[in-house]
């Protein structure tokens, strides 16, 4: 039997959000068994709460650059990355508190996530813990060739092709099976990513506030402006992670292959309905 999994420990991180460039401090608190992953928004009047499980779709939840999750009066934006790092440790019950809109882009990766939680401890609950399992192939098509299929799987193993084929990322592939260890060593630490045209038309729309060369990848046709690669192909390891964290706005570990090919968080989302369709199915 899989257990539930909470952390040991309160823990918090800071710093400002990558789209809105507000600072904000998120502190992680332990929660008990079968309360899932629970939001609280600390600035606002009698502090607002969401349970990631009661996500409700259509209700602001798509944005090209970024996941945000909530429902119509309550929205917290940014989330994929920090929920790629529950997903990883199989954090399954925790109390998430928010003094802002945006949780912190920190360096741009999982990696700061990830590292606070571990430190936080991470302790089995008697409780067994619900696991989507693909039965029945799933397929999701978008635009420009975009798509995510999942099969079945006895792990969650990933399969990713990114193509840019006329700038200096290029095509890229990775095929790993995603668990602790490997999230920890191949994941985390890939940084998000836009070309440099991207980046002055996000500043222009009023986004990209809190980016910089630093906890962004910009790229142009001769590979990364102004840093350097953490990973030779840093930039689908990164999608990958993304895709994690999207999938875990299901609050339940995932068990399938997922194929992608060139899929963004829209996309994702549309996996993540179907996901749980699959469930309450």
């Amino acid at each position: 039997m899989i257990r539930q999994k909470t952390i040991k420990n309160s823990v918090f991180v800071e710093g400002a959000g990558l789209q809105t460039g507000a600072k904000t401090k998120v502190v992680f608190k332990p929660a008990a068994p079968d309360s899932g992953i629970v939001f609280i928004r600390t600035d606002l009047p009698k502090n607002p709460t969401v349970k990631l499980q009661d996500f409700v779709f259509g209700a602001g939840s798509i944005n090209e650059r970024r996941t945000t999750i909530g429902n119509a009066e309550l929205q917290i934006q940014t989330v994929e990355h920090m929920l790629s790092a529950l997903s990883a440790l199989a954090v399954a019950n925790i109390v998430i508190e928010i003094d802002g809109l945006e949780l912190p882009g920190l360096d741009g990766s999982a990696w700061g996530y990830f590292e606070a939680l571990k430190k936080a401890g991470i302790v089995e609950q008697d409780y067994p813990q619900k696991v989507i399992r693909v039965v029945d192939p799933i397929l999701c098509e978008g635009k420009n060739g975009s798509l995510l299929a999942a099969f079945p799987s006895e792990v969650l193993r990933i399969s990713y092709t990114l193509d840019y084929r006329s700038s200096g990322i290029g095509t890229q592939y990775i095929d790993i099976v995603v668990n602790e260890n490997s999230f920890e060593k191949e994941l985390a630490p890939a940084r998000t990513f836009c070309m440099e045209e991207e980046a002055m038309a996000l500043i222009k729309i009023g986004l990209g506030k809190g980016a910089n060369y630093d906890n962004t990848l910009v790229m142009n046709e001769k590979g990364p402006v102004k840093n350097k690669l953490r990973f030779q192909n840093e930039p689908v390891r990164h999608k990958v992670t993304d895709l994690i964290g999207d999938m875990y706005v299901t609050g339940m570990p995932v068990s399938a292959h997922i194929i992608a090919a060139k899929s963004g968080h829209s996309l994702n989302m549309e996996l993540v309905k179907k996901l749980k369709e699959s469930v309450s199915g």
